[in-house]
């Protein structure tokens, strides 16, 4: 859905492969970087991402680890603070509920605590999303917990150029970085540059122009808000549509300039709804561009209960392209047709749609 054409010497990849990609860069270029985690050289190698890493550079830069992830976090942070770029690579993003202690009290404080004389340059890797009825342990999207602490970047692309893009800018960078993949993205496909491709981290991106509205997505969200749009544009929609890739820092300025000219917001998070980002984000266009604003603005996010794992339950759990239409026809006072997004499904239980590409 939002694949891109390439340009030049840029090669068309899977958003697993941009991840690849970047990891392979990183570490060719710097010998500091080491990568680590649960499977990183099992044969699955997490959905691609670390194919031929060990083979390429050896087991005392790419290494399997027991699952301990408070402990292996510890460790990450000292190997940081003793000048390497350790990627730590987490399955599941619950996994690391077992690490939040050296997570918020040791990564993200250790720089401000000495005045800035130690640096914790350190990337963790988490998997989010729904799939194979993991249900309420194994797909949790808890990106607003660790987007409240201060001293942490959060980052969560949706095209394969931006992982790569901001994966290499997340390795290079001098804090630590919580890198959020939805596992529904890793078979995406777009152009990717060559080399040294970055991304700066905190830099929202405008994906789509139009003038009725303006949607702020995160992650697999941002592919629902283009299937909408497209379903729209015979309908005489159109809406700015800014991929957050970021959800500590922010990048507020964009969202707002938006925001004046459309005087329209709706928020799309792949999180529950209860204090999540999607709240800040409403929350600061409220205070801020009040007279901007035609009308109140919408979030759609997760229901604020735990994730079913039977098809019976998620049928009408999770928010789609027809959830956002039909949310965008309250927002702009418009009758639009919605169910043809919705009519009976005839694709796999956890699958979004024929439409889609991705693991499954």
């Amino acid at each position: 859905m939002l694949m891109s054409m390439p340009h030049n010497t840029e090669q068309v990849m899977t958003f697993a492969e941009a991840i690849n990609d970047a990891m392979v860069e990183a570490m060719a270029s710097d010998d500091k970087v080491f990568c680590y985690g649960l499977g990183v050289d099992d044969p699955k190698r997490i959905f691609g991402t670390t194919n031929n890493l060990k083979e390429r550079f050896g087991p005392n830069r790419v290494f399997d680890v027991p699952t301990a992830e408070n402990a292996l976090m510890g460790i990450g942070v000292g190997a940081a603070l003793g000048g390497y770029r350790p990627v730590f690579v987490n399955q599941r993003f619950d996994f690391i509920l077992l690490a939040m202690d050296q997570i918020v009290n040791a990564a993200a404080k250790w720089r401000y605590m000495f005045g800035g004389q130690n640096k914790v340059p350190m990337v963790l890797r988490a998997v989010v999303g729904r799939g194979w009825g993991q249900g309420p342990t194994h797909s949790q999207c808890l990106h607003s917990w660790l987007a409240h602490i201060p001293g942490l970047k959060v980052v969560m692309p949706t095209s394969p150029r931006d992982a790569k893009g901001l994966l290499l800018s997340s390795i290079f960078d001098d804090n630590p970085v919580i890198f959020i993949e939805h596992r529904w993205l890793h078979n995406t496909s777009g152009a990717v540059p060559p080399d040294d491709y970055r991304v700066p981290l905190g830099e929202a991106e405008l994906i789509r122009e139009g003038s009725d509205l303006t949607i702020v997505a995160t992650s697999y969200m941002n592919v629902e808000a283009v299937h909408a749009l497209e379903h729209l544009e015979c309908q005489g929609i159109s809406a700015d549509l800014i991929d957050l890739r970021c959800v500590r820092p922010i990048d507020w300025e964009k969202i707002s300039l938006s925001v004046k000219k459309t005087g329209r917001l709706l928020v799309l998070d792949i999180g529950a709804g209860a204090v999540s980002v999607a709240s800040e984000i409403v929350s600061k266009m409220s205070t801020d561009n009040w007279s901007d604003l035609k009308a109140a603005p919408v979030k759609i996010c997760m229901p604020d209960k735990a994730q079913p794992t039977s098809p019976a339950l998620t049928k009408g759990f999770y928010p789609d392209a027809s959830t956002i239409v039909r949310n965008i026809s309250a927002l702009v006072g418009k009758e639009l047709e919605w169910e043809s997004l919705s009519a009976k499904q005839s694709w796999p239980h956890d699958v979004p749609g024929t439409w889609f590409n991705g693991p499954f």
